[in-house]
């Protein structure tokens, strides 16, 4: 894929998240009910912060964005996260048939997140002068 267009990808999914964890963020604090936290950490790190760190990632390292298991960790990334948040809430509100869930989607996201590593360390040993 197209070193910009994967950046861009992972730019826009971070900003949906930095706008989800604010938004819960300022919901806890209006409501004085923080049960939610972990929610919001888990929203602010794995999806603000993580995924702009992809993007930048992607843009230092172009070989690695062409590889072709670059969409393979923003596919399996992008379902992870949203699942897991989703789960993680309901495990804050009491559902506790959501702890498989949590377990699957945490699972994929580290998949993801070795994949990663693995095409940015692939990257970096073809692209490397020394």
């Amino acid at each position: 894929m197209d070193t910009d267009k994967l950046s861009r990808r992972w730019f826009l999914a971070a900003i949906l998240y930095f706008l989800i964890s604010v938004g819960l963020g300022v919901y806890m604090g209006a409501s004085g009910d923080h049960a939610l936290f972990t929610v919001h950490s888990h929203a602010g790190l794995l999806g603000w912060v993580s995924m702009g760190l992809s993007g930048v990632v992607y843009r230092a390292f172009p070989a690695a964005a062409g590889s072709r298991l670059a969409s393979l960790h923003f596919l399996l990334y992008q379902l992870g996260v949203p699942v897991l948040l989703v789960a993680i809430t309901a495990l804050h509100l009491g559902v506790k048939g959501a702890e498989p869930l949590a377990g699957a989607a945490s699972v994929a996201i580290l998949v993801s997140v070795v994949i990663f590593c693995w095409i940015v360390i692939s990257a970096h040993g073809r692209n490397s002068s020394s």
